[in-house]
This record gives structure tokens, C-alpha cells and sequence, in this order.
């Protein structure tokens, strides 16, 4: 995942240049929270996408955060995201999410990502998002 990933973000120093040791990826994969989908044709990944299940505090539910989705270029416009995000809402249900929430960048590159996510969404929220350093 995090090879496609570095390739369609073209993001190499965040998803390829540490990636993380086997035991990380167990122990990451092996969290109820994490969930990893993955798309394949032919032998070979053409999608992939990596959410959250967060647990609320002021109700007893849950929500999902897509935090990465991508489709190998030569793949797009072939429905894989749409799939993806399919089986991802069957997760939601199993858990009991009351939602499933993407952010999307405004640069016009992410046009075709914004136009995907309004077809699905039941309503668009504009917000800002504040990266905090720890």
C-alpha cells in the first residue's frame, strides 16, 4: 500500500522512505481501528485505501476516517475507488459508524477525488485542517 501510495501521491519521503518493519505492520493490521482494503488486478495493486474507526466519547458509536485512498492512474475512472469505498461502508455498518468522513485538498489536481466523494456523501462540509506539531 504504502509503495502505491508514494507512487500516486508522488510522496516518496512520506510513504516509501521509512516504511515500517514487519512487526509494525502485524501489530498495525492486527487493530479492530486500522482497516487496509486493497484493490488488485491481474496480480498486481491498482487501489488501495487506509481508514480509522474512532470510537466517539458523547455517544456510544462510531465514526470512520478515510485518511489515505488512491487508484494507479492507468486504473481510474473504472469504478475501483467507488468499490473501495463500498466495502469500506460495509465495514461501517458491521462496526456500527454512524459515519464515514474523507478530506479532500482544494488544488484543482484533486477535482476528480472531490467529484467521487460528492457523488457518495450525503453532505459536503468546507472546513480547515490545522497540522499541529507534537
Amino acid at each position: 500500500m504504502n509503495r502505491l501510495f508514494a507512487e500516486v501521491f508522488d510522496e516518496a519521503d512520506t510513504y516509501a522512505a521509512a516504511p515500517p518493519d514487519e512487526c509494525w505492520a502485524a501489530r498495525w493490521l492486527a487493530n479492530p481501528d486500522h482497516v487496509a482494503l486493497v484493490a488488485e488486478r491481474e496480480g498486481g495493486m491498482v487501489g488501495a485505501l487506509a481508514a480509522y474507526v474512532l470510537p466517539k466519547f458523547e455517544q456510544a458509536r462510531s465514526e470512520i476516517y478515510i485518511y489515505d485512498l488512491a487508484v494507479r492512474e492507468s486504473a481510474r475512472r473504472q469504478g475501483i475507488a467507488t468499490a473501495l469505498i463500498e466495502q469500506l461502508r460495509g465495514i461501517a455498518r458491521e462496526v456500527g459508524a454512524w459515519t464515514i468522513f474523507v478530506q479532500a485538498d482544494t488544488v484543482p489536481e484533486d477535482e476528480p477525488a472531490r467529484s467521487l466523494y460528492r457523488k457518495l456523501a450525503s453532505e459536503e462540509i468546507t472546513a480547515l485542517h490545522f497540522d499541529i506539531a507534537p
